[in-house]
């Protein structure tokens, strides 16, 4: 399917940890190594900024990428595809650097605003296609993934106080959600995804390349079977 290109000056932020041992894919350690779990989320990183560039393309977006910590910035930006714009997280925890990198974006005249994470290497262009047309007749929408929380969030404009709970928890949707519409913002959801958050969650890929889906996800994929990690 060819991508709608949206008449706007919106934005894809892709929220990224510099890939360095025992500070990402922490979850899969054990039976990872901490040096082997770097390595995939590397694989991870690469393809997401990739796909995303090109889908940020597509649809009229501009790609940021949100970066953790703040000093990784310049290396992660060599690492980048040169469309993407860099900022650095800022704040002292997951909620409060979300908040922070989404008023950074809206105040530089972005807006709508997409939020994808770093762990969802199936994520396509229909999706963000979708979360912007929801945002045509909504505020707030949220692609859940199969753990209680979400792999894309899409604001028509910031909303201070929305990711203000507890984060990485089973209810990370429903709270989300319900900040929304104590907000006041009409909430869609799309269809669900999924993130690679542990080992058993590589099924979930699996299971997609052996449907025959197009996964924008190669080197993702290379490094799995290359050392036999399924």
């Amino acid at each position: 399917m060819q991508a709608r290109r949206v008449d706007s000056n919106g934005a894809i932020l892709v929220f990224a940890k510099s890939p360095e041992p025992k500070r990402v894919k922490t979850r899969m350690t054990p039976p990872l190594s901490p040096v082997q779990a770097a390595e995939l989320y590397g694989h991870l990183l690469d393809d997401v900024l990739e796909a995303t560039a090109g889908f940020a393309g597509e649809l009229n977006l501009q790609p940021i990428l949100a970066v953790h910590p703040p000093a990784a910035c310049e290396a992660m930006a060599a690492r980048a595809p040169r469309s993407f714009r860099v900022m650095a997280q800022r704040g002292p925890d997951l909620a409060a650097r979300m908040d922070g990198a989404v008023q950074e974006a809206g105040a530089a005249g972005y807006g709508p605003i997409l939020v994808r994470g770093s762990d969802s290497p199936a994520l396509g262009a229909e999706v963000l296609e979708s979360a912007l047309l929801a945002l045509e007749r909504c505020e707030l929408v949220l692609c859940p993934d199969r753990r209680g929380g979400y792999l894309l969030v899409g604001l028509r404009r910031p909303a201070p106080g929305l990711f203000d709970h507890p984060m990485s928890t089973a209810t990370v949707l429903a709270d989300t959600m319900a900040n929304g519409k104590a907000l006041g913002l009409r909430v869609e959801l799309l269809e669900p995804g999924f993130d690679l958050n542990t080992i058993a969650d590589l099924r979930w890929l699996r299971e997609a390349r052996d449907r025959g889906e197009v996964l924008p996800c190669p080197r993702t994929l290379g490094f799995l079977d290359e050392r036999k990690l399924w």
